[in-house]
């Protein structure tokens, strides 16, 4: 399995493609048009895209993408919310339109391109956040950072349940690489030791 970072561009938003085959991928958040551009000169096909959560700098090339043939799944307790007036009025507009093809709940696990995902609910920075766990990887949106976590002041956010959502992170048995969405990756086990917001 492989993992390409897609650096910010448009808006400061990490995306990530995974691979098991290196042909095919499912993307991890998609801030904007130009990852299908990147995937593509990888040499990957986006065949599915998985949103943390639903705002527009994880969410604004999702349209693109849906376009081509890729399907678009989010956290159950986040679809509403992708599309609301309240989710507008961060940014001052609504993300370009798509559709959300499939919602996950909290524990399910999805097979995609060869890989299985598992679904962690985690919200806090959103009502319907998720994380998203691949073998040894971990893919955190905006819930935990390489030394901070997400901020809760945006509509549905939640200072005490974010605590509980990063804490049920460091619950998780073993070690992971942490990929977030906005930074850089960072390990689990690193964030359970020195991260200077929640301690484990």
């Amino acid at each position: 399995m492989k993992v390409l970072t897609i650096l910010p561009a448009e808006y400061e938003s990490n995306s990530y493609a995974v691979s098991q085959d290196g042909k095919n991928c499912v993307l991890i958040d998609c801030g904007n048009a130009r990852v299908l551009e990147k995937c593509s000169d990888a040499g990957l096909a986006v065949k599915a895209v998985l949103l943390t959560h639903g705002h527009l700098d994880h969410v604004a090339g999702c349209s693109e993408l849906q376009r081509k043939g890729a399907e678009i799944y989010c956290g159950a307790d986040e679809e509403n919310f992708i599309f609301s007036e309240e989710n507008k009025s961060i940014f001052g507009v609504n993300p370009p339109a798509f559709k959300i093809d499939g919602t996950l709940k909290d524990g399910e696990e999805i097979n995609l391109c060869g890989l299985t995902v598992k679904v962690i609910a985690t919200p806090g920075h959103t009502a319907g956040g998720v994380c998203y766990l691949i073998e040894n990887y971990l893919f955190t949106g905006d819930t935990l950072f390489s030394g901070s976590v997400g901020r809760f002041d945006f509509p549905t956010g939640d200072g005490g349940q974010l605590i509980k959502s990063v804490k049920k992170l460091y619950g998780l048995n073993g070690d992971y690489t942490v990929y977030c969405g906005h930074g850089e990756s960072t390990t689990l086990q690193r964030e359970r030791v020195s991260n200077a917001f929640v301690k484990a």
